[in-house]
């Protein structure tokens, strides 16, 4: 691994660990923090996953069929998010915790195949890479914060959050490193990527729009979604020139 790659790896430890931080120390702005959050998983979602998948499946898989792995993963977040809802019986204080394990689990393996996608970026060319990398180390800041706003939102505690932030910082770590032992068809990887595109569908506008609106005017959480749409939308579309 040379040393641009090396310090790319370290650059978004720290920018998913500085996210969470933020979210971690303003819990009293959290239903603005979660607006945000909202907007930039979305964004992610429509302008850097779905383009990214499309774009490495165009030549073996139709748009119409990537289309339909979105749906899937949309779907099969849905039934899973209903499915504890429906037959945990547990406390409500467990209810949460699941709740919580599973966002900030999703989050995570996310970032395990954002770090994937910076390794086989840099096995296609310098120059492919270092694009992938910047719009990745962008999101993932808004990984860390998702992370931990999933996990308090569940009534999770600060330490729970923080350990999950610290699994989501070590993932995009460990996915460069996997990348070194396989190369992954592209068609393939696109397929995931387009899977994780239908997760964060729902997790953005069936979890965190609705719980960013509760009991919270809805001007400024509106204008913080629009903001972290915005501003990914931007630095994602700087990134790709």
């Amino acid at each position: 691994m040379n040393s641009v790659l090396i310090l790319i790896t370290v650059a978004a430890f720290f920018s998913t660990l500085i996210g969470g931080l933020f979210a971690l120390y303003l819990k009293d702005k959290l239903h603005l923090i979660l607006g945000f959050s909202a907007g930039a998983i979305l964004a992610v979602a429509f302008f850097d996953l779905l383009p990214e998948a499309l774009a490495l499946t165009e030549k073996v898989y139709s748009a119409a069929t990537v289309l339909s792995v979105v749906a899937l993963g949309f779907a099969a977040y849905l039934i899973l998010d209903r499915f504890i809802l429906l037959h945990d019986h547990a406390g409500d204080e467990a209810l949460h915790n699941h709740k919580a394990n599973a966002g900030a689990g999703s989050l995570s393996l996310h970032s395990f195949l954002d770090g994937m996608g910076i390794g086989l970026a840099f096995q296609v060319s310098p120059a492919v890479g270092l694009i992938v990398a910047v719009a990745v180390l962008t999101h993932d800041f808004s990984d860390g914060i998702n992370t931990v706003n999933f996990v308090l939102k569940h009534a999770g505690t600060r330490t729970q959050a923080f350990r999950w932030l610290l699994v989501d910082a070590f993932a995009p770590v460990l996915g460069v490193l996997s990348t070194i032992f396989f190369v992954l068809p592209g068609e393939t990887l696109g397929l995931l990527l387009a899977l994780f595109s239908g997760f964060f569908l729902y997790l953005g506008a069936s979890d965190l729009i609705p719980e960013s609106y509760h009991s919270h005017p809805k001007r400024w959480t509106t204008l913080m979604t629009l903001l972290g749409m915005g501003i990914l939308y931007v630095v994602i579309r700087l990134a790709s020139f």
